[in-house]
């Protein structure tokens, strides 16, 4: 894996799904500005919203994130190509933390390897949280974590996880095709144990806060980032 100079502090990026409103990250934000604080770190936090929010069309942000999962040579990847634009424009030659809910894990994965084949970031790491299945190019895998919300009893909350696929063919030595579910899953793959489901993980209020556990937020966060490696 290609490290980034140790002289670059990582730019934040968390990038929102569909039909998000404004304020959907503000709590996740200030905890991450805090929780970086302490170890001495100020990395610059934005948000973005790479299918609109909303107040734009629904059924158009839903086509535009289809685009973004397709397989096929040259389909428009609507969010991750606006998504790439705006991180360019500000954080050109920077490393490059991509944190995406639902669709924007989608539109997340697909700006930084956009970005990263044209040479202006110099290394990422993509977290997926409860995101649609984007297939991930294996040269990208160590660099893409992907998170799905569970209850206590470890059953799916999810069901927009449930969308896409990693499946590919892969031909064995044989000479025998076969289909494997994970040919193009993600480096890591793990579970959140949250409170409600697809729209609370970064939920810091009631009733989204477990009397032992804590709020949705800090189990989110606890999980992603205790197994992300930043290069500082």
């Amino acid at each position: 894996m290609a490290k980034a100079e140790a002289t670059l502090e990582w730019d934040i990026y968390l990038l929102a799904g569909v039909g998000s409103t404004p304020g959907i990250f503000n709590d996740c934000k200030r905890e991450l500005e805090r929780r970086f604080g302490i170890i001495g770190r100020h990395p610059v936090i934005r948000e973005l919203f790479p299918y609109g929010d909303h107040t734009q069309k629904l059924g158009r942000q839903l086509l535009e994130v289809r685009g973004d999962l397709s397989r096929l040579q040259g389909a428009a990847q609507f969010g991750g190509r606006a998504a790439a634009e705006q991180i360019r424009r500000l954080s050109a030659g920077h490393p490059v933390l991509l944190i995406g809910h639902s669709g924007g894990g989608v539109a997340a994965y697909r700006a930084a390897a956009i970005l990263y084949a044209k040479g202006a970031i110099p290394d990422f790491r993509v977290i997926q949280v409860g995101s649609p299945k984007v297939p991930i190019c294996s040269e990208y895998r160590d660099r893409i974590s992907y998170y799905v919300a569970v209850d206590e009893t470890g059953k799916l909350k999810d069901p927009i996880t449930r969308l896409g696929s990693w499946g590919g063919w892969s031909r064995s030595r044989l000479g025998l095709w076969s289909w494997s579910k994970q040919k193009y899953a993600p480096g890591r793959i793990g579970t959140i144990t949250v409170l409600g489901g697809h729209p609370h993980y970064f939920r810091h209020r009631e009733p989204y806060v477990h009397p032992e556990l804590g709020s949705n937020l800090v189990r989110t966060l606890n999980t992603i980032m205790e197994k992300t490696e930043l290069d500082y």
